[in-house]
């Protein structure tokens, strides 16, 4: 069964730093687009970043310039690298993974990891 395990959240003042992971394990053909989503309290869950199989990256417009979502293919791992951290940052953050295993093709979810940026 295919999992998406996520790390590297936590608690951090603004203007810092963090770096989220997300590993996929399980029986795995390839994995095509990677990406974070965030939902922060009383609202909906929105796209963050994605990154394709060859590296081609999209960013929203509110992290555009601060955030950075790699990958390594071989890791089966995607990051985020996340700079110069707001209060309003402050969410859920999910890892994304579109994965081709077993004769089949679906999206896959992380649990999910908790950032909070203080003021």
């Amino acid at each position: 069964q295919v999992q998406l395990v996520e790390s590297g959240g936590g608690l951090v003042q603004a203007g810092g730093s963090l770096r989220l992971s997300c590993a996929a394990s399980g029986i795995i053909f390839s994995i095509n687009t990677m990406g974070w989503y965030r939902q922060a309290p009383g609202k909906q869950r929105e796209v963050v970043a994605t990154i394709t199989s060859g590296g081609t990256t999209n960013y929203a417009d509110s992290v555009q310039g601060r955030f950075t979502i790699s990958r390594d293919n071989a890791k089966k791992t995607v990051y985020l690298q996340m700079n110069s951290l707001k209060p309003e940052d402050t969410a859920v953050y999910y890892c994304t993974a579109d994965i081709r295993t077993l004769g089949r093709r679906d999206d896959y979810w992380g649990q999910g990891t908790q950032v909070t940026v203080s003021s």
